[in-house]
Formats: C-alpha cells, sequence, structure tokens
C-alpha cells in the first residue's frame, strides 16, 4: 500500500508553481544554463537550479533528463531531488523498477538533520513510512530483511514527530495485532487511529468505525465504515468494502438505515461521525 501525504513545504509548492508555467517550453529555457543535450548537467550549476531543470523535465516527460538533474541535485545536498529519486525506483517511474535503491535513496533522507516544522519535513515524514513499509515484508533479494520492530520504529517516528496520518494508522494497526515490539492495546490503537482518522486517512476511519461497531456502538461504527468506503482511494476499497459488508450484514434492518443516513451526514459535513 502507499501511501500518499499532500507535500506541505514551499520548496514543492514553489516547484508546482513552475510547472504550471510551461511544461516542455520551460524545461528547454532551463537547457541553456544547467543541462546540455550531449553532455548532461553542466559543471559547477547550481543545485537548486538542476532541481527546478529536473522538476520541469519530469513534468514535460523528459523523465531521463529528469533522473540525471534530481541526482546532480540530491548528492549536492538537496533532499527533495532525492525524494524524488526514491518515488520515481519505487514506482519504476521513468527508471527501472529498483526497491532496494528506492530504500536507499529514502535511508539518505531520514539520515538528514531536519527538524519538524522545516519546509522539508514532508519528504522526510513520507521517507519514514515508506521506510516502514519495505521493513514489513523486506526485499528479496536484498540486505534489508523483514524485522517488524524496525518498521515500527520507522512509523513511530513519522507518526509523533510530523504527525503522519498514514504512519499514525500503521502504529494503529500494530497495537491492534501486537507486532512490531508492541503490546496488543485497542486502547492505544484507538488513540493512533483516531489521530489518522481526524486527518482524512479513509483507512483508519474504516479501522475505528469497526472498532466502535464491534464495542456494540453499531450505528455510528456502521456509518464510519460506510462513509471510509467512499472515501478511500482504489487500493484500500477492496478491504474496506469486505470489512463493511461483513458489519453491515450482522446488523438490524433499522441500524441499517440509521447508519446509512448518518453515513450520508458525515460525507456532506465532513465530520467522522465520532463524537
Amino acid at each position: 500500500m502507499r501511501t500518499s501525504e499532500v507535500l506541505r513545504s514551499s520548496v514543492f509548492s514553489a516547484l508546482v508553481a513552475l510547472a504550471t508555467l510551461g511544461a516542455a517550453g520551460q524545461a528547454m529555457a532551463f537547457d541553456d544554463k544547467v543541462f546540455d543535450d550531449k553532455t548532461g548537467v553542466k559543471p559547477q550549476s547550481s543545485p537548486w537550479a538542476v532541481f527546478q531543470f529536473g522538476f520541469s523535465a519530469y513534468k514535460s516527460g523528459h523523465k531521463d533528463q529528469a533522473v540525471e538533474a534530481y541526482k546532480y541535485a540530491a548528492e549536492n545536498g538537496q533532499i527533495g531531488a532525492t525524494w524524488k529519486l526514491a518515488r520515481m525506483y519505487a514506482a519504476g517511474d521513468g527508471v527501472t523498477r529498483d526497491d532496494y535503491a528506492a530504500f536507499k535513496f529514502f535511508s539518505e533522507i531520514v539520515d538528514q538533520d531536519v527538524e519538524p516544522g522545516s519546509p522539508e519535513e514532508s519528504y522526510v515524514s513520507d521517507a519514514l513510512v515508506a521506510l516502514g513499509d519495505y521493513l514489513r515484508k523486506g526485499i528479496p533479494g536484498t540486505p534489508v530483511e523483514e524485522n517488524d520492530v524496525a518498521a515500527q520504529e520507522y512509523y513511530m517516528r513519522a507518526a509523533a514527530n510530523y504527525r503522519n496520518p498514514n504512519a499514525q494508522f500503521e502504529i494503529g494497526r500494530m497495537f491492534l495485532k501486537g507486532e512490531g515490539g508492541v503490546k496488543a492495546s485497542v486502547k492505544q490503537a484507538g488513540r493512533w487511529l483516531q489521530l489518522a482518522a481526524e486527518k482524512g486517512h479513509a483507512g483508519a476511519q474504516a479501522t475505528l468505525g469497526n472498532l466502535l461497531f464491534q464495542s456494540g456502538k453499531v450505528v455510528r461504527g456502521l456509518a464510519m465504515m460506510t462513509a471510509a468506503l467512499e472515501r478511500a482511494p482504489a487500493a484500500d476499497q477492496p478491504w474496506i468494502r469486505n470489512m463493511q459488508e461483513e458489519a453491515f450484514a450482522a446488523a438490524g434492518e433499522a441500524d441499517r438505515r440509521t447508519a446509512i443516513s448518518l453515513a450520508d451526514d458525515i460525507l456532506t459535513k465532513g465530520n467522522n461521525g465520532d463524537q
């Protein structure tokens, strides 16, 4: 599963603004300054300018140029460029997919001394979650082995230090199952799931709804699962649907009707229905 929190940093916002200025034409505007089609990145180019060029080249479809530019910028201290490389290798986007290469790039990011609240915190937060995801399963054929305890530590850093909802959701699930070196605790699970749910994480909303349903709060729990299913990204819809349908089948007709009405209210007003 992939997670994905919208980057809040001013750096990323500036790049988005740049991309809207002109796709391929904008990429070519940077060529004369930092990039040559034959030799690549020009010596002693500004890492920030090369990062900008890489982003513009990527948006205009020149992903081979983007990779070269990002590598130069990453080697010269641009954390955002390292993050872009990690995501490209993780997805096989413009390069051959290489999870171990992605893992190493993400590791470089989390090793940086980035304080919570800094413009670059989103890169670190996302990288921590990505490393946790890799360590949950390991990467076959590489030194990265399955390690739930290490995964939990990465998730906890992202959840506690950067308030990342994907990490908070994963910590909640670990407390539910007693994984990652933590003792099973519905109370602790609920705490972390609630934090993620308040940020709009559909998986957390559905799981929290199921906990409420199982505890006897049938209408609220079923309503939260139903609303979460409507909000969920495609990758999460199958497991949320299975959970919601199982609960729906176990509920009485009157509770179903009330829950559907409350779910509509949740979707309309944007609350979680758990107050």
